[in-house]
């Protein structure tokens, strides 16, 4: 019997396998050309691990340019990238693909955080 809990965590699973194939595909056509730009190497963001800079890249190219340039003005400048250089090296596919890569990162977490709490509650019953 599949229960509604199984198809929670297959459609998840999918979204998962969805976003590590993004996570290749973005970081190879998109970040690798910005890292070998003079211009862009400096710009990516802190990396706390091997990769991060990835997810520096896709949040500013995906976030509102408002909300970017809080971030680059802040006093925390130094973590993210800098998404007006960023977009200024850019072209659009780019930027598309960031922006899914990204919001669906986003939004399969806070999912799997969501779906671990409502286990945890008893929302779903055997």
């Amino acid at each position: 019997m599949i229960t509604d809990r199984a198809v929670c965590v297959g459609i998840l699973i999918a979204f998962a396998l969805l976003v590590s194939i993004l996570y290749v595909v973005f970081g190879q056509l998109t970040v690798k050309k910005l890292r070998k730009n003079p211009k862009t190497k400096d710009a990516l963001g802190l990396e706390y691990v091997s990769g991060w800079d990835i997810i520096n890249v896709a949040q500013a190219l995906a976030l509102p340019k408002e909300w970017s340039k809080k971030l680059e003005e802040g006093s925390l400048s130094f973590m993210h990238a800098k998404a007006s250089l960023l977009l200024e090296n850019t072209n659009k596919f780019d930027r598309i693909l960031g922006f899914f890569f990204y919001w669906l990162l986003i939004f399969t977490g806070f999912c799997s955080v969501l779906l671990v709490f409502f286990n945890a509650i008893g929302i779903f019953v055997k």
